[in-house]
């Protein structure tokens, strides 16, 4: 049909559309302003109910400074322990990532696959994963084993949840296409039934990268490796408050830039969502 058309005469300079200026990507200000001020606004709020109000005993959050200053004491520890727990982050969230994505499609794939095994995916998933904190150790050993199993824990549902969902959910307009087309099963999965899912997909993804922040730090608890999480438990251990805080805060920090980089990631893969979806 399209070769058909395509041969039909027709008139080029009428049909031809106007040339415009490329689109250059524009820095928007309030990008970095508006986190900057909610920084600001956060640090001034701890300020004052650590050392301004004396609201808050210094063993149980220190004073902004304090953890400053421990900051940039222990930092030739620290920054180590930071190498590492990215690390374990990035790995268990890639790792979940591609075992997520595939369960999730073999539970759209079939209702059966899907009845049989998601009261067992939501079973595991309501478990406290810190409650396998202790068992991984016997089970997996030491190293980072039970680091990567805890962060797999973790982030594994969400994305087979939005991955199911986004591949269950395809518009009614692009499913009747692929029908009308006669496109096989598997064009029309690669052409129209995934790409769909992609937004979908990236909200579990999104979902899923601070709570593997959060796997890797737990499993950092029941392991020899000396990331951010050994670092919080011997800190803490030892009374030195401020050191220990300094570790979290580098945590929350990590999270936030990865968080971030994969917004990146799902603009540059999807450039199509934002102009079709919402006006923000």
């Amino acid at each position: 049909m399209l070769t058909q058309l395509s041969d039909a005469p027709a008139d080029r300079s009428a049909t031809a559309a106007p040339r415009t200026a490329p689109i250059r990507p524009r820095v928007n200000p309030t990008a970095v302003l508006l986190p900057a001020l909610g920084l600001v606004i956060t640090v001034t709020a701890w300020w004052l109910v650590t050392s301004g109000l004396h609201l808050i005993h210094p063993a149980v959050l220190p004073a902004p400074q304090s953890v400053w200053r421990a900051l940039t004491e222990a930092w030739d520890v620290l920054l180590p322990a930071l190498g590492l727990t990215i690390w374990s982050t990035l790995l268990g969230f890639l790792l979940s990532s591609a075992a997520g994505v595939l369960i999730g499609m073999a539970l759209a794939a079939s209702r059966r696959v899907e009845r049989m095994f998601a009261p067992l995916l939501v079973a595991v998933n309501a478990v406290p994963k810190i409650a396998f904190g202790p068992l991984l150790v016997v089970a997996v050993g030491w190293g980072q084993k039970p680091i990567l199993t805890m962060v797999f824990l973790l982030c594994f549902f969400p994305i087979v949840l939005s991955t199911a969902t986004g591949l269950t959910t395809t518009p009614a307009d692009l499913a009747e296409l692929a029908r009308s087309l006669n496109a096989s099963w598997w064009q029309a999965f690669r052409k129209v039934r995934f790409p769909a899912a992609l937004p979908q997909i990236f909200v579990g993804l999104k979902v899923a990268m601070p709570l593997a922040a959060i796997g890797a730090v737990i499993g950092e608890f029941y392991s020899d490796q000396r990331g951010l999480g050994q670092q919080i438990i011997q800190y803490n251990g030892v009374g030195d408050f401020s050191t220990a805080w300094s570790a979290i805060v580098l945590v929350a920090l990590m999270s936030i830039l990865l968080y971030a980089a994969l917004g990146l990631v799902e603009r540059l893969a999807l450039p199509w969502v934002k102009a079709t979806t919402s006006a923000r």
